[in-house]
């Protein structure tokens, strides 16, 4: 019988140790699991910021991957502005990054109207851009856009009365953000995400652009193009927002996030669509979302490693 004991002793103390060793692994892989060889560039969208009052834009997702050994940026550009002003404010900002972390190339990562941004920089200076990836992006304008421009026409009153509107919502952003030093133009934001501006837009940067509504190129002039996009505008009951976006997407009469439709998100190779509204793809409203549905920070560990694997 004490030989009994003895043997499975010796064999709880192996299964231990093997449990150790598999845990140990596992925790090394996953320290490494987003260490891209390139920098990771986040870009907002409009009325964007890149941190405010302390909570992220990108809320929670440069901390996760830079857990694992992503080396993450967060832009600030613009908060109300043109693609191309927005795009040279973006292209500065990954000189500097370049210039501080030695690398080549940066991966930028846009959301929104950060995807048109991300590609500006990408179609004006490709020899700095390992990749790009667009998330609920505004490819080819949006319809709530043109909406909001037919109400309000250029010169007109209304057009006085919500740029000035939108003029305070910036001002706020930025006195909570620290954005305040850069140039705001809430209709020159407007007119370029409209279905008009960005067919202009798209017909000087047409790069990984599909013809319909599928993926386009995943490779133009050595940069890697990506996409993916939520379709479902009422995520979580508990969200403020998700009262808004599901008006709003009643107006597209297609699968949309309740702002882009997924049509003109796709850019590149379009890794999918989700139950995701329009900020749900950042984590937001401070993380309330779908519950059954992925989760957003994972998306963007994925996408690292996905990026890390192609030695991007």
């Amino acid at each position: 019988m004490t030989g009994f004991f003895s043997r499975l002793l010796r064999r709880l103390a192996l299964a231990a140790t093997a449990g150790l060793l598999l845990a140990g692994g596992s925790a090394h892989a996953q320290n490494g699991y987003t260490q891209t060889r390139y920098p990771i560039v986040l870009v907002h969208g409009l009325f964007g910021f890149d941190s405010a009052l302390g909570v992220d834009y990108f809320y929670g997702i440069p901390d996760s991957l830079r857990q694992s050994g992503a080396k993450v940026y967060v832009a600030q550009v613009s908060a109300a502005n043109s693609t191309e002003v927005r795009g040279e404010q973006l292209l500065a900002q990954v000189k500097t990054i370049l210039a501080i972390t030695g690398a080549s190339k940066v991966n930028l990562v846009g959301h929104s109207h950060g995807g048109p941004t991300t590609r500006y920089v990408a179609g004006v200076a490709p020899q700095l851009v390992a990749s790009v990836t667009s998330i609920g992006g505004v490819n080819k304008g949006s319809r709530v856009a043109d909406i909001l421009r037919g109400v309000a026409p250029a010169g007109s009153v209304s057009e006085t009365v919500a740029n000035a509107a939108a003029k305070a919502l910036v001002g706020l952003i930025n006195l909570t953000s620290g954005g305040s030093g850069l140039p705001q133009m809430p209709t020159a934001a407007l007119d370029s995400l409209t279905t008009a501006g960005l067919a202009h837009f798209n017909r000087r940067f047409p790069q990984a652009l599909p013809s319909g509504c599928g993926s386009g190129a995943e490779l133009v002039n050595g940069v890697r193009y990506y996409s993916w996009t939520g379709t479902k505008p009422l995520t979580n009951v508990l969200d403020a927002s998700d009262g808004l976006l599901s008006v709003m997407s009643l107006t597209f009469g297609e699968a949309n996030d309740g702002l882009v439709s997924a049509c003109s998100s796709r850019l590149g190779k379009h890794l999918g669509d989700y139950r995701q509204n329009h900020l749900d793809e950042v984590n937001q409203l401070l993380g309330l979302r779908d519950w059954f549905s992925t989760d957003p920070v994972t998306l963007y560990r994925q996408h690292a490693n996905r990026l890390k694997l192609l030695g991007l």
